[in-house]
Parts: C-alpha cells; structure tokens; sequence
C-alpha cells in the first residue's frame, strides 16, 4: 500500500468536510515545521516530515511522540487548550478521517482556537492591552518559573553551553551566501563571550541558586493571549535542552521583542512583576547580556529559513537577521 504524502494530507485537511463539526471555512497557515489548520472552534496542527540536526519527525511514530510531549508541555502554561492527540486514519481505498478506525498514517495536535485579537501581538498593535492584562501574565509567568524543574547543571556546563551557543551563531551567520556584517558579528560574538568570562560569577550564582529550569522556550508576544485568564501557548517542545533557560534569559527574549513591536513598557512591566512574585532580583548588566543574546540567536534563525527549499521571500529573512544584528550592536552599545 502507498504511503499518503504530506500533500494529499495537507489537501484533505483544508476542507471543511474533515472535520467531524464541519466549519464555515478552514484558514491554514505553514510554519517551518507544520501545517498549521484553523476552523471555527479548533486549531489542528500536523508536523511536516522533517529532520534537522535538532529534531526528527521522519516517522509517524516520531510525530506521534512529539504531539503528545506538545500536549504535555504546554499544559503547563495553557491547561485548557491543548485538547489531545488525534490520529488521521486511511480507509483500505485511501479515503482519510480525523479519528475512527483505520490505518494510523499521521498524528495531530488538537487545540481550542483562541481570540485573535488577545493574542498579545495584536493586542499591542491595536492598543487595546491594558496594564491589568499584561500584570496578569506576569503573575501567571511568575508561578511557573517557582515551579519549573531545575535543570541540574554545573556553572561550568552553563558557561561552556553559552559559549558554544555564542560561536555557533557567529558561524552561520558568517556563511558569504547571506551577506551579512561580519565585522559586526565577529564583534558582537567576542564582546558576547568576553562577557561570560568576565562576569563568571554573575552566571555561577544563576545556576548555583537553581534558576536554569525547564522553560517555554518560545516566548514571543504572538504566544501570549490576555485576557481574565491568560495563557501561554507553543512553546518550544521539541528539543529540551533549547528549553534549558534562565527565566530572565525568557523574559529578556519577550522584552526584545517587544521593543520590535514599539511596546517596551510590556515587557518591562512583566519583569517587574516576576520580580515581585519570585523575589528574583537579576543584575542590569545579566539582562543586557540575555537580550543581545536572544537577538543573535534570532539572526541565526532568520537566516536558516533560507535552507527550506519552499522558502519564498529570502529578502525578508535577510532582513530580520540584519534588524537582530543592529539591535545587538546598539545593546553593545549601551553595554559599553
């Protein structure tokens, strides 16, 4: 029997008879690693047969495993919208279904759909977040970083992971096909582990005081939806040590970008509140550091959308990785 290809299960997907509450019509969006279908109630998410170094969703059982870690990790954050596991089902004449009996030729993430206009992104851009809202989140940040698990490391494998992290971005994102400011990337790399080596102790006690836990991973304003009860939801479920974080690595991430969205009273705000619930009270220079950080990281990760063969702006990845770099320098800047 031939295997169903990722086109014919994209195809029947986006047709409001695939599903068992049939909608008006289904949006779907693709992502770097999924397909991502968005009905009246529900959000269905299916991997794409992928693998990189970092991940591998080549088999149905591998995407089987990662949709049910997805499920897992990201009740903590959002326990009511992560809804399960669904199997996509082939009848013996290659007719699919969502559910029911049948050969298993994928697996998906079953989510309730949230307001698009509590997303914190649109939020922010429509002005209609308010202090209470984005006060809530903190607290709700605040409470899982209490109770996140400890990554047990040693201040010597924090420094070293880093490093490497630092040195492996300064690498691809000085391969000649993206062009970019190399001077300016071996600048921001040297000043970056310069100071890990310099300010040992400001990291050593992060790690001997237990902050490096299991975080999001991904937190992004378009992750975040406020309201009464905020949520967090996607986070970054597929490669554990990329959760590996200081919350205030996390949340110098989140205050990046939302200076990109001209909104850094948010951000700021956030902070002070995990402050205030944690009693975590960070080193200016530590969160300097985390946000050049998360913006080099972000360069790197601009740049490697160019890989995807289906890729159809390059311009615009270039772009981002150029914007991340010039925040960088400008941190650097401030730094100094």
């Amino acid at each position: 029997m031939s295997e169903l290809g990722i086109t014919e299960k994209v195809a029947f997907l986006s047709k409001s008879e695939a599903y068992a509450i049939r909608p008006a019509r289904v949006e779907w969006k693709e992502t770097h690693m999924s397909w991502v279908f968005l009905t009246d109630r529900h959000v269905w998410k299916l991997k794409k047969p992928a693998r990189y170094d970092y991940l591998d969703f080549s088999t149905v059982e591998a995407r089987k495993t990662d949709c049910e870690l997805e499920v897992e990790l990201n009740r903590r954050l959002a326990p009511d919208v992560y809804l399960g596991v669904v199997p996509l089902v082939s009848d013996p004449h290659g007719r699919m279904q969502l559910g029911g009996e049948g050969r298993i030729v994928d697996w998906l993430v079953m989510m309730r759909r949230l307001p698009e206009h509590r997303m914190l992104d649109v939020a922010i851009n429509t002005h209609t977040v308010s202090r209470e809202d984005v006060h809530r989140v903190g607290v709700l940040l605040g409470s899982f970083y209490k109770q996140a698990k400890k990554i047990p490391w040693s201040p010597a494998q924090y420094a070293t992971r880093l490093e490497a992290a630092t040195a492996e971005c300064a690498t691809e994102l000085c391969r000649p096909e993206y062009a970019l400011p190399t001077a300016l990337i071996a600048s921001i790399c040297t000043d970056q582990i310069s100071v890990i080596e310099r300010e040992a102790l400001m990291f050593d006690e992060r790690v001997r005081q237990g902050k490096v836990v299991d975080a999001h991973g991904d937190l992004r304003p378009e992750h975040i939806c406020v309201g009464p009860n905020p949520v967090v939801i996607d986070c970054l479920e597929f490669n554990a040590d990329f959760r590996a974080l200081d919350p205030v690595s996390e949340l110098a991430f989140l205050s990046l970008e939302c200076e990109r969205l001209d909104a850094p009273w948010v951000s700021d705000l956030i902070l002070d509140t995990y402050q205030c619930e944690t009693g975590d009270r960070p080193p200016g220079p530590l969160l300097v550091y985390y946000k050049k950080h998360h913006a080099f990281v972000r360069a790197k990760i601009a740049v490697w959308h160019l890989k995807d063969p289906d890729v159809r702006d390059p311009a615009k990845w270039i772009g981002k990785a150029k914007d991340y770099l010039r925040r960088a320098e400008s941190l650097e800047e401030i730094h100094n």
